[in-house]
């Protein structure tokens, strides 16, 4: 019952990149129309023959190497994701089988974009209990699989990728790395981020979305940092689901983190949902904008309406 941290973070893209000009081939749109609207510019897209698994594989791969790990160190594989197509085997077994992890409790969550950080806290509690001692925790999402890609409203937003922690027990008199989490949920909102249908698809009510995320987004995060015993200027940076830069700006100001490294990865992934917060975050370690121990907001929203968060120290 001694906590947890995050040991490493990784990430991986698809090669492709498609542009905004590209869309503008595809549906009535413009560069100067997606940057004004949502603040994207470019984002990655995964071929036919890169299923989500290969995608999260490669970003827990990367983590793994970064932490200094072999795979047998793993015993719990969670893998946050909206689009796994077939119902068995789900996307944490084929992870372990691409990575080589022996033995793993192995189990997919879907929370859509706040998919990530539901699965950190459940790694984070799992881990305080006993049953793991080291979990390999993953956000991927084949966005493009789902989408639309005759509505300039939703085509526009999407696209592929994944991010992955390694999160390990911290010992007797360690300090825990993982806050407690803040996470719920509005059931009668449910119906404003949507992936149904056959073949599935995704569609939002964009402007239902923005007004809950600007107006009662806010005092939740603020909460999760007060469960870390910290306030909003504490934190030196900040990493909500890179759902649309319009939505980002507005909630870093109002949440108050005004010494914080605000994510910014929208701007050229795209919303990539569950990947999107352990990509971002993955990015800024990678470039150093942020320092081993700075406390960071992870803050998930999104489908059903689904929200989870928790402050991390920096690996």
């Amino acid at each position: 019952m001694h906590g947890s941290r995050i040991a490493a973070v990784g990430h991986y893209q698809p090669a492709k990149i498609l542009t905004n000009e590209d869309l503008a081939g595809l549906v009535d749109t413009s560069d100067e129309w997606i940057r004004s609207r949502v603040g994207i510019r470019t984002r990655h897209i995964a071929g036919p023959e890169e299923p989500v698994d290969e995608l999260a594989a490669h970003a827990g791969g990367k983590a793994l190497a970064a932490a200094g790990l072999t795979p047998d160190a793993i015993d719990l594989v969670l893998v946050a994701t909206s689009t796994a197509i077939d119902r068995s085997p789900n996307m944490a077994a084929r992870v372990a089988a691409r990575l080589g992890i022996p033995s793993p409790s192995a189990m997919d969550i879907n929370v859509v974009c706040a998919g990530f950080t539901h699965a950190l806290a459940t790694a984070d509690h799992t881990l305080r209990a006993g049953a793991a001692t080291r979990a390999l925790v993953i956000g991927a999402d084949k966005m493009s699989e789902v989408t639309d890609w005759t509505d300039r409203t939703s085509c526009v937003l999407t696209g592929d990728g994944a991010g992955a922690a390694v999160v390990e027990a911290c010992g007797p008199g360690e300090e825990a790395g993982i806050g407690p989490v803040l996470w719920g949920s509005v059931p009668e909102m449910g119906h404003a981020v949507r992936i149904e249908g056959t073949p599935p698809r995704f569609a939002q009510e964009g402007q239902s979305v923005y007004r809950w995320a600007t107006t009662q987004l806010p005092p939740l995060a603020r909460a999760a940092c007060e469960r870390a015993g910290l306030t909003p200027a504490d934190l030196a940076g900040l990493v909500l689901h890179q759902a649309n830069l319009r939505i980002i700006e507005p909630l870093a100001e109002r949440i108050g983190a005004v010494n914080a490294v605000v994510a910014r990865d929208v701007v050229d992934s795209g919303n990539t949902s569950a990947a999107s917060i352990p990509m971002a975050l993955s990015k800024l370690v990678e470039r150093g904008e942020l320092r081993s121990g700075d406390p960071v907001l992870l803050f998930g929203f999104g489908g059903n309406l689904s929200y989870a968060g928790q402050v991390v120290r920096c690996p």
